[in-house]
């Protein structure tokens, strides 16, 4: 029998890290997509029960962070443990931006952004973001995708 449509779909992979006060995380998103022309609008969606997503709450910032294939180590350090009980910067290279927020130095790069409004998915929930910058720190680099885990088998298919 063949596989769902919508798994015929190949998504980039990105981490999402915020900051609220003192307190800072990343995670794992792949469903990130462009609803602005130029650049200038994100929708991103977050599992509900992500550390990440209380954080993106509150603070009402994030920053958008295309992973690149040589960061296959970070799908098990930010997508396969909380950050509520472990530091997940510790030994990750990563800086903060102007807000305080950071992002991974070792990404392709990264969009800054500010969350408009939110909206329930089910098991996520959709922030709509206005993009306020767009860096690229590592334009050589290969963008990290879906398929590309599902063939190393780093996740299931």
């Amino acid at each position: 029998m063949p596989k769902r449509l919508l798994k015929y779909k190949n998504y980039d992979v990105h981490s999402i890290t915020t900051v609220a006060g003192e307190r800072h995380n990343a995670n794992i998103a792949t469903w990130v997509m462009q609803t602005v022309l130029g650049g200038k609008g994100l929708a991103v969606a977050l599992y509900k029960i992500d550390y990440t997503i209380e954080l993106v709450r509150e603070s009402g910032i994030l920053n958008v962070n295309l992973l690149a294939q040589d960061q296959t180590s970070l799908i098990q350090k930010l997508g396969r443990q909380s950050g509520r009980d472990k530091d997940k910067f510790a030994r990750l290279p990563y800086a903060l931006d102007e807000r305080g927020c950071p992002y991974l130095t070792e990404a392709i790069g990264y969009a800054q952004c500010r969350v408009l409004s939110s909206t329930d998915s089910e098991d996520h929930e959709i922030f709509s973001c206005e993009v306020i910058k767009q860096v690229v720190l590592n334009p050589d680099k290969i963008v990290l995708t879906n398929n590309y885990l599902i063939e190393k088998k780093l996740v299931r298919g």
